[in-house]
């Protein structure tokens, strides 16, 4: 890596740092910091939850798999797409309706104080698990690109981002997020041609690749598997508690309809740009085994990518993947402040509440670079990110995302259904081996996860209906959702604007620094001096639209 990517680096690590910390201020209770005060634009909702959910693995996770597989990785990315439409017609409003800050206070509201607790503290343990997954490729991607010891990276970016996610809280995550998005889809256009041209074009590369790297699925990723993928994804995207948040942030149904929809539109068309330079490095070196795999992405992006670019590429790769970890942190200390800390001390300040939310989310952010620092021990990437979607799923959100439909579950039967659930899914991945020698496959193993919690609250809830139970734990709900939906509305206290407009410069400073690499470069001047100038005047278009 040249000095000058190392210098974009820096640069751009500035730019995101900087439109992070503009929103220190920006929270001055808790609805302003965990929701951008209820009423954020729908498509900054809906790129951030794309941003949130596709950086986890799209660069290390399923770039290993394209790498490795094919057409497999675009196939297990397309059912994100499916969710993301369900999601839309039918999910996404009916969150937004709750009128709940977080997904936890939606859970004490229908299903009681205890359930809620129960939930929390599962939540808190699997999002810290979580986090360490998404906070592994960020630092294996500098690793492979920058040669950093990745224990080394795992330490400073983590702390990097936990900083700004603390100060900054939700509007911080969001506008970071439409950033990178635009960022890694400017580079991204670049490297795909580039790519072509460096294998000989489409024939040459279609003519190389191994055989059966275009089938949808293979022995590993089957129909099986992806169905059962496809399952969790939807209860995933609608239930986890990080994404709920972008649901229940905007203003309206209408709204929290078009969020999904975003989602959805932008799974159809990514997979098949984003995952093309890893399986066209397949083609180029296919000596990479074990972990190694884990880093064809940068390594293609290496190989073609003029100086500064690479830089730029990288810097966006970190940032955007990051955004999972600053997602889940922010939500992660909106449950422990809202559901926890306000229950034991209901008295406490707003400014109290917010300054506890940030030692919050620090606290939580080493937990975070502590579990990443053990995923190598884990079996890799790929495993860990696997493993703990099957394990914890289906198990974990689906049950409570049931009772935001049915009138008939209670807190105990959801609580029961995901704690069973749990206890078995553990079994078979970490028991099963030794004492029954079984071992399951991995769409056995996602199939389980999924499949479990669905028989039992279907069976619950047939019984429920059949033995004509009550609906009074429903009905008090109901009245306390209508009356938060009667209170008076907070006046737009012009964060929305700020917001639009930080991106918007962020955007344009972004389109020059591009423009001003494609005179430094020696190849693709023309390529990289076009996209530069499109980002550019996208900048300039927002920020404009901001001044009206």
């Amino acid at each position: 890596m040249s000095n000058i990517d190392i210098v974009v680096i820096l640069v751009f690590t500035l730019l995101v740092f900087i439109c992070g910390m503009s929103f220190s201020k920006a929270g001055k209770n808790m609805k302003s910091y965990f929701a951008a005060g209820g009423a954020l634009p729908w498509w900054m909702s809906g790129l951030s939850l794309f941003m949130s959910f596709f950086s986890a693995g799209t660069f290390v996770v399923w770039g290993s798999i394209a790498y490795s597989s094919g057409w497999v990785a675009v196939t297990i990315q397309w059912t994100m797409c499916i969710a993301g439409v369900i999601i839309g017609f039918f999910i996404a409003p009916k969150w937004q309706k709750t009128k709940a800050l977080t997904a936890a206070e939606f859970i004490t509201d229908r299903l009681g104080k205890s359930t809620q607790k129960a939930y929390t503290y599962i939540f808190l343990v699997i999002s810290i698990f979580t986090t360490g997954a998404f906070l592994y490729p960020v630092a294996k991607i500098v690793e492979v690109s920058t040669g950093i010891p990745i224990t080394t990276s795992i330490i400073v970016l983590g702390v990097l981002i936990l900083v700004y996610t603390a100060v900054g809280g939700l509007w911080a995550v969001i506008v970071t997020d439409v950033l990178q998005f635009i960022v890694l889809t400017a580079a991204v256009l670049i490297v795909v041609p580039l790519s072509f041209d460096k294998i000989g074009g489409l024939d040459n590369f279609i003519s190389q690749a191994p055989e059966q790297f275009f089938e949808f699925t293979n022995s590993e990723y089957s129909w099986v598997f992806m169905i059962a993928f496809g399952l969790y994804n939807l209860f995933f995207i609608a239930g986890n508690w990080a994404y709920v948040q972008r649901y229940t942030s905007v203003a309206t149904p209408k709204d929290a309809k078009k969020v999904g929809w975003l989602f959805g539109a932008l799974y159809t068309v990514s997979p098949l740009i984003w995952m093309l330079p890893p399986m066209i490095y397949r083609v180029l070196n296919p000596e990479l085994g074990e972990l190694a795999d884990e880093g064809a992405y940068l390594l293609m992006c290496k190989e073609v990518l003029p100086v500064g670019m690479l830089g730029l590429m990288l810097g966006g790769m970190v940032f955007a993947t990051s955004s999972s970890v600053n997602t889940t942190l922010n939500i992660s200390a909106g449950v422990l402040i809202n559901d926890i800390y306000k229950g034991l001390f209901p008295e406490t300040s707003d400014k109290k509440l917010v300054k506890t939310a940030r030692i919050a989310t620090i606290l939580l952010g080493v937990l975070t670079i502590i579990i990443a620092l053990l995923v190598p021990l884990l079996g890799g990437i790929v495993e860990v990110v696997m493993s703990l979607a099957a394990l914890t799923g289906g198990a974990m959100f689906l049950p409570p995302l049931w009772a935001l439909f049915s009138k008939l579950q209670t807190g105990k039967t959801v609580l029961s259904v995901t704690v069973i659930s749990l206890g078995i899914n553990a079994f078979f991945k970490f028991f099963a081996p030794d004492l029954i020698d079984l071992t399951l496959g991995r769409a056995m193993e996602m199939g389980v996860g999924m499949g479990i919690p669905i028989v039992l609250l279907l069976g619950i809830e047939l019984y429920l209906k059949y033995a004509n139970s009550s609906t009074s734990a429903y009905d008090v709900y109901e009245t306390k959702r209508q009356l938060k939906v009667a209170e008076p509305q907070e006046a737009e206290d012009g964060s929305n604007n700020k917001g639009t407009r930080v991106i918007g410069i962020g955007v344009a400073l972004t389109g020059l620094l591009i423009l001003i690499l494609s005179f430094i470069g020696e190849s693709a001047q023309l390529l990289v001096g076009g996209m530069g100038v499109s980002v550019l005047v996208l900048g300039l278009y927002i920020i404009r639209k901001t001044k009206k």
